[in-house]
């Protein structure tokens, strides 16, 4: 009898402890799993988990933070590691081996992606597998800085942008019932630019333990989104009532953005000024700052500044973007307030050159390009059709990452004179308000960007 109760004893005993175990595993697992839970409510909210929103919300912030770990370990490698003239010359020679070539494969990789409308999913999961492989490939080359460094950042950055192309393509075949294109991408957006700002920190904690763990990091990120991008939405591939964007008026021969309507036009010419400005300000700063750091601070902190005033900026226009949308703003007039912001503000930088009028640049840089960017989003989708929105998205942001290309290119080459640099700006921004302004307020007039002008865009 003894013995048969002995075990009972002994279960009882052990009853409390196994509790007490799980109690503690679940305090253990309650910042995580909470935390989870409440991502996942954030990027399925309003319908976006039903149409399947939520899942490219959540690719793209993967994306962005595998995108920010080669990042680090790169401007470890060529930029921060060396003395500032050989920084220079190791930053031309990357912009020569990798902004040359894809200078050159930008205006073919919409065209081509927007052939192979059935295999979106591949395409996003193929750039996600290309980038992992290649940063294990960096991770042999990074410590010494040796030429196959730069072919394999090359082939990175071309990765990089396809997955772009493609998952702007991708939107609007997700919309969740009642939801604003505009909407839809500031929130895929904003889930980037926090993924960002998470995975930057950690990217240079992982530097700390040596260079090439940034790109581990990168490399088990981009795995991951391959995996989400194969389990996207079926709908993701399809192309019912999809055609490609050969747009003809006026008798042209070849297909272009020109024939999208004057409004998305001069959207897009704004958009490019201040996508190279983009460009311009990350590559010129990046050497003026550290060659002439804010007072009292060092290169690394002075652009740790702009780059959080940058961060901050962008942030914030694309939280407001859906807000402007919402209220009715046209969205010609924000595209034209905002390049003649950004453009106020690149004089004022030019003529009260410091520390801190740098970083307001950045932050109104930020701002300005976001709203610009989903306004000329709002544009493509009120007037081009739908059955070559699409592609149209496809095309105009492969013209963007041109203009990126031709603003860094731009400020590597400049002088390292604050005042001259910021006066360029203003120059470019000048000609891109020039060109722009103009058009989009009488294109904002009774009539100008109706959508019930079907004329517009031709399906050729």
């Amino acid at each position: 009898m003894a013995a048969a109760r002995s075990p009972v004893r002994s279960h009882g005993h052990a009853g409390p402890v196994r509790r007490a175990g799980r109690a503690v595993g679940r305090a253990l697992h309650l910042p995580f799993t909470g935390t989870a839970r409440g991502i996942r409510r954030a990027t399925h909210a309003h319908g976006a988990g039903e149409s399947g929103l939520g899942k490219l919300i959540e690719l793209h912030a993967v994306n962005g933070a595998g995108d920010v770990m080669i990042t680090v370990a790169l401007a470890s490698t060529v930029f921060f590691s060396v003395p500032t003239d050989e920084a220079r010359g190791r930053v031309a020679l990357y912009l020569a081996i990798t902004m040359a070539p894809f200078a050159l494969l930008a205006p073919v990789i919409g065209p081509l992606l927007d052939r192979l409308p059935h295999g979106r999913r591949a395409a996003m999961a193929g750039a996600m597998l290309v980038r992992a492989v290649l940063a294990v490939l960096m991770s042999g080359a990074v410590a010494t800085g040796g030429l196959e460094l730069y072919p394999a950042a090359l082939g990175v950055l071309v990765a990089s942008k396809a997955y772009g192309v493609v998952r702007s393509a991708v939107v609007p075949r997700l919309l969740p019932p009642g939801f604003s294109l505009v909407k839809a991408n500031s929130r895929v957006t904003l889930a980037g630019l926090l993924a960002t700002g998470i995975a930057a920190p950690v990217g240079a904690g992982l530097q700390l333990l040596g260079p090439r763990w940034p790109l581990f990091g990168a490399c088990a990120l981009f795995l991951l989104g391959a995996f989400w991008a194969v389990r996207m939405p079926p709908k993701v591939d399809s192309a019912k009532g999809e055609r490609r964007a050969h747009l003809l008026t006026h008798g042209e021969k070849r297909p272009s953005l020109r024939t999208v309507g004057p409004a998305v036009l001069h959207g897009l010419e704004a958009n490019a000024a201040q996508r190279m400005l983009s460009g311009f300000l990350i590559f010129f700063l990046a050497f003026l700052m550290r060659e002439h750091p804010v007072s009292g601070q060092s290169a690394a902190v002075s652009l740790g500044i702009v780059g959080v005033s940058a961060g901050v900026g962008n942030a914030c226009g694309t939280a407001a973007g859906s807000l402007l949308r919402d209220r009715g703003h046209r969205p010609e007039v924000i595209i034209a307030t905002m390049i003649s912001t950004v453009l106020a503000t690149a004089v004022c930088a030019a003529v009260f050159f410091g520390g801190v009028m740098v970083a307001v640049l950045g932050a109104v840089a930020g701002l300005t390009q976001a709203l610009s960017k989903l306004s000329l989003d709002a544009l493509i989708q009120r007037d081009v059709p739908e059955v070559v929105r699409t592609s149209a998205f496809a095309r105009s942001e492969t013209a963007l990452q041109m203009a990126w290309v031709v603003g860094g290119a731009l400020g590597i080459a400049m002088p390292l004179n604050g005042t001259v640099g910021m006066a360029v700006a203003a120059g470019f921004l000048s000609v891109g308000a020039l060109l722009a302004v103009r058009g989009l307020l009488s294109s904002s007039g009774p009539g100008g960007g109706a959508p019930e002008r079907p004329r517009r865009a031709r399906v050729a």
